[in-house]
């Protein structure tokens, strides 16, 4: 799978991001970049390459002035990790080819190698898994097998309490 840091630190940021834009009294507030920097130990100047991406693709908002930096532009039960990875220009794919479904293949004549459709198809599953996972599940550490579990649980509360 093709997840460079690019991707990786995207949803770091935008984890952190939404984990720290609340106050203390509940209200929304802005959150630098310098601060996410620090707690997450990334590039300063590469995190305002992110989020000049992030908010191209409509994820975040800037917010100028004293207090300024960034807010989700959504809610983070709203935002999915793979509109993150995908607004960094990262493409969520398996295969070495160059494009998704195209026809020209990763081998020298052109043709696909012969286990060109499972990593494919992997790409496709990591990437509607990632379109299953908001930052919300992320940030409250639901994600995979750790969801599975609260939803049973969830389920079997639902069926006692009847």
């Amino acid at each position: 799978m093709r997840l460079s840091t690019k991707g990786r630190y995207a949803v770091m940021a935008m984890a952190d991001l939404a984990k720290n834009s609340r106050a203390d009294d509940g209200a929304a507030r802005a959150v630098s970049l310098a601060e996410i920097a620090q707690r997450q130990e990334i590039s300063l100047s590469y995190l305002e390459q992110l989020f000049a991406r992030l908010r191209k693709g409509g994820l975040v908002m800037s917010v100028r002035g004293p207090g300024g930096g960034y807010r989700l532009a959504r809610g983070a039960d709203e935002t999915v990790v793979a509109d993150i990875v995908l607004a960094v220009d990262e493409p969520i794919r398996a295969t070495r080819c160059v494009g998704h479904s195209s026809p020209k293949g990763c081998m020298m004549a052109g043709e696909r190698c012969i286990t060109h459709n499972l990593w494919e198809d992997l790409g496709d599953e990591i990437h509607r898994y990632l379109a299953g996972v908001s930052l919300e599940d992320v940030v409250m550490n639901r994600t995979g097998a750790r969801r599975r579990a609260a939803e049973a649980e969830a389920v079997i509360v639902v069926e006692e309490a009847a």
